[in-house]
């Protein structure tokens, strides 16, 4: 049985690459999928992003998988790694333990539905509202479906929690709070997804956006965490 491709054909990953060790249960996972192909391909797209020092490890291996799994939709895997096809990704961990790269390099991945999710800094996100207020927030709710056919566009916000209260002429806002909120009410509309990344913990999480926002976010996303332990990998 031929195996899937899962990576664009104009990737080359040259031959160097094609002799990688990688981790050993990459190749029981699927028959039609070849999981080390994967692991092999983000590596080299990792650095040719970040950089000669950018490196998948071994011990992020679950994490690593439930992405994989939930962008290709490999159901069986995303299954067995308790990843729900249907929500969004909340990738939770400490500060340089690899989501934002992670999350980055898995948009390479050739998609069912051949459109990549968007990042965007939540920072960002921040800054535009203090300049232009709540019209800046329309291509992140209401502006997140397409033209008449209404079609749900998926975002990846990086690092929520490093953007603060915003305000706007006196107007104060937790930006990120209202977009979730909108967003989750798109989601049972429209299916619209939602992909985060955060170094906060679901109690700051609480603190900081209030219980609302946390409880939608645990019905909208899989929650991924890195352990607390986890050694910033940045050099």
């Amino acid at each position: 049985m031929q195996k899937k491709k899962i990576f664009s054909a104009s990737e080359n990953i040259g031959d160097e690459w094609k002799g990688m060790t990688v981790p050993s249960i990459l190749k029981t996972l699927s028959k039609e999928i070849s999981y080390p192909d994967i692991w092999r391909f983000l590596h080299f797209k990792g650095r040719e992003l970040y950089g000669e020092n950018f490196e998948l490890h071994e011990e992020d291996l679950t994490i690593i998988l439930q992405l994989i799994a939930y962008t290709i939709k490999d159901e069986k895997v995303a299954y067995d790694l308790s990843v729900d096809l249907k929500k969004g990704i909340l990738l939770v961990g400490p500060v340089g333990c690899g989501k934002t790269s992670l999350m980055n390099i898995m948009r390479y991945l050739v998609l069912p539905s051949g459109a990549r999710f968007r990042v965007r800094s939540c920072r960002d996100i921040a800054f535009e509202f203090s300049q232009e207020g709540i019209p800046s927030l329309h291509p992140y709710a209401k502006g997140s479906l397409t033209r008449g056919t209404y079609e749900p566009i998926t975002y990846c916000f990086d690092d929520l929690g490093l953007e603060n209260e915003t305000q706007h002429f006196g107007n104060r806002c937790l930006v990120m709070g209202e977009i979730i909120l909108c967003r989750y009410d798109f989601y049972h509309h429209f299916g619209m997804l939602t992909h985060i990344t955060t170094n906060l913990n679901s109690i700051e999480i609480e603190k900081v956006y209030g219980l609302r926002v946390r409880s939608r976010l645990r019905e909208i996303c899989n929650l991924l965490a890195f352990p607390a332990d986890s050694p910033d990998k940045r050099k």
